[in-house]
């Protein structure tokens, strides 16, 4: 069956307009571009960091403070605070998506699957606390200091990992994606515990009980995307007073949010090919449009209808996605990268066992410890490896973990009080994930040259704002088939399984000359 030019469905003078609106979805889609945008910021942050404009530019960031609030519960926060806690929550939210999507039809179905990154993230911790330790026990000035090469940058390390496009196998992103957020809960842990000043038991309380809330509305089959948002602000305003870090609130609501559809899909596709058939029927080729009030109202209710198609979880995911890459993620860089290194005293810094023991922590701990563990997770049979994945794509992933950056920057200001400590771990953030991300890409970019030379190819995931089209259908009828955080959702009436999804198949592809001249009257 031929495929229709998208062009045809416009009339000749918004084919333009509609082309370069095209060509903006494409680039507002592009990982690549994304992440280069992203590195771009950090690059100009660390510039300008070390130039006579520094002062000036962390104060903008750091000084400016702005009203947030109403009522009682009304508080001043700076312009770098609301974008480490309000946006990034945001971009939290976004992976959470990503990450339940993997686990309701994706590489992470299998719970067993699941655990593998899990249990990989816990020795990507452990091995640099004890690389740290061996270079700064007995010092208690430094010794507190363990926490530091701990996290893993999940903005950067799926950043670089992104430019390599399809030329590893997704199963390799879906570990690093898991284990970065594993990576970063578990670092938030750290810093609520030993870091940071005790946690609120009230607003703990609190928190968990308005996740009960999002969880109930999920269970009454509410679709709606605006309470789960609006709700979703009260979360995130319980956990940041809670003393953890806001960031979480974002993975919690991403759980609740359903990704079943509210359509009953095996009669949708009846009833639209039904619809089509009756503005078809309705139209007149003589008469303005907007005089064409029954033939208005019959494209409007399959609209309406049509819209509500997509689950909850995949229509927020689709708008998210450009403002969290280019928008949050840039800003983020922008305001986390301001390291400046002027008036340190260098022959001191390369003498530092902090420097040393994060340096270190990042660059071999945190692939040594993912490694090992996810070795022993295979080899106890706990887990496997992920479909097309192999242990050379595994150390790539494994080498990736050791960018530790922002995260890393955030734990060693509340770990030391020197400001030369400081200073010093900062160094060894940055060389550490600057050259952990320069290996990891070339170690995977060399086993992609090999694969392709033996032939081997992998299927690409599909771009957030990429078209829907038939495979689609049949992904959003599996995603209503069961929600791994909340059970089944019970108020679907169509599951997919083979057989019904070869029904699918058929309603979709109708006879070409029937299909033709449905999408004519639609396009005149």
């Amino acid at each position: 069956m031929a495929k229709q030019d998208p062009d045809d469905l416009y009339i000749a003078q918004a084919q333009g307009h509609q082309h370069r609106f095209m060509m903006l979805l494409k680039l507002t889609h592009s990982s690549t571009k994304a992440a280069g945008a992203m590195l771009l910021a950090a690059i100009v942050a660390l510039i300008v960091a070390n130039s006579p404009a520094s002062e000036a530019f962390i104060g903008f960031w750091h000084d400016n403070e702005v009203l947030l609030g109403v009522g009682p519960f009304v508080g001043e926060m700076s312009f770098g605070h609301i974008i480490n806690d309000i946006f990034m929550a945001i971009f939290f939210l976004l992976v959470g998506l990503e990450i339940k999507y993997e686990m309701t039809v994706g590489e992470l179905t299998n719970i067993r699957q699941a655990a593998l990154p899990v249990i990989a993230a816990f020795g990507g911790v452990l091995a640099p606390i004890v690389i740290y330790s061996i270079f700064n026990i007995g010092n208690p000035e430094t010794a507190h200091g363990w926490g530091v090469p701990t996290a893993t940058d999940i903005a950067f390390a799926l950043g670089i990992m992104a430019l390599l496009g399809n030329r590893v196998p997704n199963g390799v992103r879906v570990f690093l994606s898991t284990l970065a957020v594993a990576d970063d809960i578990i670092a938030i842990l750290v810093i609520a515990i030993f870091y940071g000043q005790s946690p609120s038991v009230f607003w703990l309380v609190m928190a968990a009980a308005v996740f009960v809330v999002l969880i109930l509305m999920n269970r009454a089959h509410i679709y709606s995307l605006t309470p789960y948002m609006l709700i979703g602000v009260v979360l995130w305003f319980c956990v940041f007073m809670s003393g953890v870090h806001s960031t979480i609130a974002g993975v919690l609501l991403a759980f609740a949010i359903p990704s079943g559809s509210r359509v009953n899909l095996r009669t949708f596709m009846h009833w639209s090919k039904d619809r089509v058939s009756a503005a078809n029927a309705t139209y007149n080729d003589h008469e303005p449009i907007i005089a064409q009030g029954e033939y208005i109202e019959t494209v409007s209710s399959l609209s309406r209808v049509a819209r509500q198609v997509i689950p909850p979880a995949t229509r927020l995911e689709h708008l998210l996605y450009p403002w969290v890459y280019f928008g949050i993620l840039p800003l983020f860089a922008l305001t986390n990268a301001d390291v400046s290194f002027m008036g340190v005293d260098m022959a001191t810094l390369f003498t530092s066992p902090v420097l040393y023991g994060v340096f270190f922590g990042l660059l071999l701990g945190k692939p040594i410890g993912i490694m090992l563990f996810s070795f022993l997770t295979v080899k106890f049979k706990i887990a496997s490896l992920p479909e097309h994945v192999n242990w050379m794509h595994m150390l790539g992933a494994a080498i990736l973990g050791g960018v530790g950056f922002t995260m890393a920057i955030f734990v060693a200001n509340l770990a030391y009080s020197d400001p030369l400590l400081v200073a010093d771990a900062k160094l060894g953030i940055l060389s550490a994930s600057l050259i952990a991300g320069i290996i990891g890409f070339l170690f995977l970019f060399s086993q992609a040259k090999h694969a392709k030379a033996h032939g081997a190819e992998y299927e690409q995931k599909d771009d957030p704002l990429e078209p829907f089209d038939e495979e689609d259908v049949a992904r959003f009828a599996a995603l209503t088939a069961n929600d791994p955080a909340l059970g089944k959702e019970k108020s679907v009436k169509v599951k997919v399984p083979v057989e019904e999804r070869d029904l699918v198949d058929e309603t979709l592809h109708n006879d070409e000359a029937e299909e033709q001249e449905d999408i004519e009257g639609l396009r005149k």
